[in-house]
């Protein structure tokens, strides 16, 4: 009979307990974890990942701490993203903009699908098209009729070039039989909603949240929602697509992602984590202020969303001609 030396048996117990409970992820060491945020603060991006920061930090266990990283449409922080650690102590907030900057910038320092691990799509908001009062058209067969009658002389603004902002306006052109609306780019919101509430600019797709209060006010006309569903916010206003555009659907979602190489099992945890942070009171309520809708979805469905909306934004961006200046 043979035997077995104690260093053996230790050993044997060693690999038998491995099998059975795997090693924890590398992200349980209690080391704070950083959520890049490739945007300005003040930001609905920002103002998510601050949201959902504090509860995830706690399901975690460790801090979560918030860095912005703005610039270059969000390619300036992403950049860090996808650099950071691979254990799960680096991460990362971004919207839209992520599928959107192949193809408007003429290079990339990372590969918008390869070089990252989604995690979840956390929320989404939609977009309101909206008129100064002085447009004469109070729905969307209205404008079109209008568009088509002054071809040329309609004009909209934008938050710039190539932004979610612009190219949801361009899907609205195309969508509506290729209308003939100027382009005027802006370098972000602010001065664009100052010059559409004085009637500088005519019309402008824009964010339900930072608008809801002027249409409300009567200083601007909702054309209509650019979701399927109508807005928690402006629940009064029919939607692009219940008004004669049915495949019109443009929402604004913000996902968290993390640096490719990151293990299944880390993902696993945080794509948990996230959905126990979006079931809890204090994030619903939180996002329903700010316009948002929990999303929550898995990590193969989120990369199925960036897959699609790549392709998506790539088609509108070359059919617009849309540009950096």
């Amino acid at each position: 009979m043979s035997t077995c030396s104690p260093k053996r048996r230790a050993t044997a117990a060693a690999l038998v307990l491995s099998l059975v409970f795997p090693a924890l992820p590398a992200m349980a060491d209690g080391k704070p974890v950083k959520m890049i945020v490739p945007h300005a603060p003040g930001s609905s991006v920002d103002a998510l990942a601050r949201t959902i920061g504090n509860p995830l930090a706690r399901l975690l266990g460790q801090p979560v701490v918030i860095e912005n990283l703005p610039g270059a449409g969000g390619v300036t922080g992403t950049s860090q993203i996808v650099r950071g650690a691979k254990d799960g102590t680096v991460i990362g907030m971004v919207s839209n903009n992520h599928v959107v900057n192949p193809s408007i910038y003429k290079s990339m320092p990372f590969d918008t699908l390869k070089d990252i691990r989604p995690i979840s799509v956390v929320g989404g908001s939609p977009f309101v098209l909206v008129a100064h009062p002085s447009v004469a058209a109070k729905d969307v067969k209205e404008l079109i009729a209008l568009a088509k009658r002054k071809p040329g002389e309609l004009n909209y603004g934008s938050s710039g070039n190539g932004t979610i902002l612009h190219l949801a306006a361009e899907a609205f052109k195309s969508d509506a039989g290729g209308l003939d609306i100027k382009h005027v780019p802006y370098k972000g919101t602010g001065q664009l909603t100052t010059d559409l509430l004085g009637g500088q600019v005519q019309l402008a797709v824009l964010g339900v949240t930072g608008v809801a209060q002027h249409i409300k006010a009567g200083k601007l006309r909702a054309i209509g929602v650019t979701t399927k569903a109508r807005s928690s916010l402006l629940p009064d206003v029919p939607t692009l697509a219940e008004q004669g555009l049915p495949n019109y659907d443009m929402e604004g979602w913000i996902a968290l992602i993390a640096p490719a190489g990151v293990p299944q099992q880390v993902v696993d945890k945080l794509y948990a984590d996230v959905r126990s942070a979006l079931q809890t009171k204090e994030v619903q309520e939180a996002m329903a202020q700010q316009g948002m809708t929990p999303r929550g979805t898995t990590p193969e469905a989120t990369a199925q969303l960036f897959q699609h909306e790549l392709a998506r934004y790539a088609k509108i961006v070359k059919e617009s001609g849309a540009t950096l200046e």
